[in-house]
């Protein structure tokens, strides 16, 4: 079974996020901006549906974001 690794996953998310604030991400997706800063931290894991949310929005894998795979896409 793969283990995400949350201090990577919320340094990962941060970086993604880029200038954008935690207000525009979760309001884009549809998600509590605490719930985001949780992800961030690496304090709390999103269930699949947000890992796909998440991805979608970033433009990128959900195992590159949360199970630390190479990325591909570039």
């Amino acid at each position: 079974m793969l283990q995400i690794d949350t201090k990577a996953m919320g340094e990962k998310l941060i970086r993604l996020r880029g200038k954008r604030t935690q207000e525009e991400v979760s309001e884009a997706l549809g998600i509590s901006k605490s719930a985001l800063s949780m992800y961030e931290a690496g304090k709390r894991i999103p269930r699949d549906p947000v890992k796909m949310k998440l991805a979608r929005y970033y433009k990128k894998s959900v195992p590159f974001i949360f199970f630390n795979e190479i990325d591909h896409e570039k």
